[in-house]
């Protein structure tokens, strides 16, 4: 494979990322492993020479969109073909994980397929999809369509990976665990991402100190269930998520630390000491609840209950005060009665989120739920979702007017719509739109918060000094 196209130009890739921050990371570590061949960011599809579709396979037709999405390439392959060049299609993500070999025989313009646990590899497939298509070229009659990889290595994708290159105005993501074993009935993230692994804590750390090193002051660990996270510790002995971001706290310059996705049933003790002894530990906590029905709950596999879920909201109170929740709520799962969905009502009422993700019920293929007797109409999931939905854009309300008249230091993150307009998020999550200098993209400002909107809130510069990136 070559570092550069035959006008001179150096290859470009665009990368179309769908679904979570797990997703994100992803593809700009994919983005890494691309860089040593000769390959830069393209803004759109059309200015680039590979187009990988990083997918996600949560929400119902995900995988049309995905095949929606290729035919719109294959036409453009075709039509690069038609004059001299040409465009090579890869497909990543745990729909390529899921539906590999259907992805081959239904979209053949495909050259790469490749799961999550192998993209370190798209160096090796790609080339091999480009030996393929010269002798298809040549002639040549090939079995088959496309390079397929959805193997699950014995060994870890992050021993193969290089070091990350860039940062986000001044916010990362770090991956630390991948995987699930808590195979909840309605989730594919076991049969996509397969069992849970965690990277030794050496190799977090490491990879940290080269985020801060490249600007981070925020860093947001990641994992399907990062709170299960049990990296080998320098000793040889286990090392939980509270006693990472405690190592990671003692690192010079990061100033925040955040992490998604949790499960209630690891939420233990240390971790919630951590919210009150250490402050880089932003007061902000996404804990997916899925529904406040004991009953749908055990439906679900959740392996928590209502009241373990309250107590535990009492206990992180009860240490941090000011603790924003965040929260997945699933409605219309198979059984879902009217009581089962008054008893998640009020349990949303109960605790008060900043705010949540709802969905209704979407049947995954290969999941025990999507053969669950008792599946609920539409209809009733579509009025379910609009009443939880009404209730939690009060309460997310309701909390960013809490805020009004405060000062917040805010992370500038971008540019806003209108010109001169910068855009940060404070410590609990909060869109912050201001007037201010391009300059503070990247750094934490002291921002008096003035207006709250639904979904973000309005401010002004509280002083002259903000805090420079690293």
């Amino acid at each position: 494979m070559t570092d550069v196209r035959d006008d001179g130009q150096r290859k470009r890739v665009f990368i179309r990322t769908y679904g979570c921050q797990m997703n994100v990371y992803d593809s700009d570590r994919m983005a890494d492993v691309l860089r040593p061949l000769g390959y830069v960011l393209a803004d759109a599809p059309e200015q680039a020479d590979l187009v990988l579709l990083n997918t996600c396979h949560i929400r119902e037709h995900a995988s049309e969109k995905v095949y929606s999405e290729l035919g719109r390439l294959r036409d453009a392959k075709n039509e690069r073909r038609a004059k001299g060049r040409d465009l090579t299609i890869a497909v990543a993500g745990c729909v390529a994980q899921a539906e590999g070999e259907e992805i081959v025989r239904r979209q053949p313009a495909v050259d790469v397929v490749v799961g999550p646990q192998a993209y370190h590899r798209l160096p090796e497939l790609l080339a091999a999809a480009e030996r393929k298509s010269a002798l298809r070229r040549a002639g040549k009659r090939l079995p088959g369509a496309g390079v397929l990889d959805t193997d699950f290595p014995a060994e870890s994708k992050f021993d193969h990976l290089p070091a990350p290159s860039g940062v986000r105005a001044g916010s990362a993501f770090l991956s630390i665990q991948e995987g699930c074993d808590k195979f909840c009935t309605f989730c594919v993230v076991p049969y996509t991402r397969g069992a849970e692994y965690s990277r030794p804590l050496a190799a977090v750390r490491a990879e940290a100190h080269t985020l801060v090193a490249a600007g981070a002051v925020e860093i947001t660990l990641l994992g399907q269930n990062v709170n299960a996270y049990h990296g080998e510790a320098d000793d040889g002995s286990i090392c939980s998520l509270a006693g990472l971001i405690r190592e990671l706290a003692e690192i010079d310059g990061l100033i925040r630390i955040r992490y998604t996705t949790s499960h209630p049933r690891d939420m233990d003790a240390a971790l919630i000491e951590a919210h009150r002894d250490i402050p880089q530990l932003m007061p902000y906590l996404h804990l997916p609840v899925q529904s406040g029905s004991d009953r749908i709950l055990e439906a679900m596999n959740r392996r928590h209950r209502r009241d373990h879920f309250l107590r535990l909201v009492d206990r992180l109170r009860g240490v941090r005060p000011d603790l924003a929740l965040s929260s997945d709520f699933i409605v219309g799962f198979p059984g879902e009665g009217d009581v089962d969905f008054d008893d998640t009502m009020r349990l949303v009422e109960q605790v008060g989120f900043a705010s949540a993700f709802s969905f209704k019920y979407s049947r995954r293929p290969g999941t025990p739920g999507a053969m669950l007797p008792g599946q609920v109409p539409e209809s009733v999931k579509a009025a379910r979702l609009s009443a939880l939905q009404a209730l939690l854009a009060r309460q997310a309300s309701a909390f960013n007017a809490s805020k009004v008249g405060t000062v917040a230091p805010v992370l500038f993150a971008e540019a806003g719509r209108r010109p001169g307009q910068i855009v940060g998020k404070t410590p609990w999550l909060q869109s912050v739109y201001l007037e201010g200098p391009a300059e503070l993209i990247g750094r934490i400002a002291d921002v008096r918060l003035t207006e709250a909107h639904a979904n973000s809130l309005a401010g002004e510069i509280a002083g002259r000094h903000y805090e420079a990136a690293a």
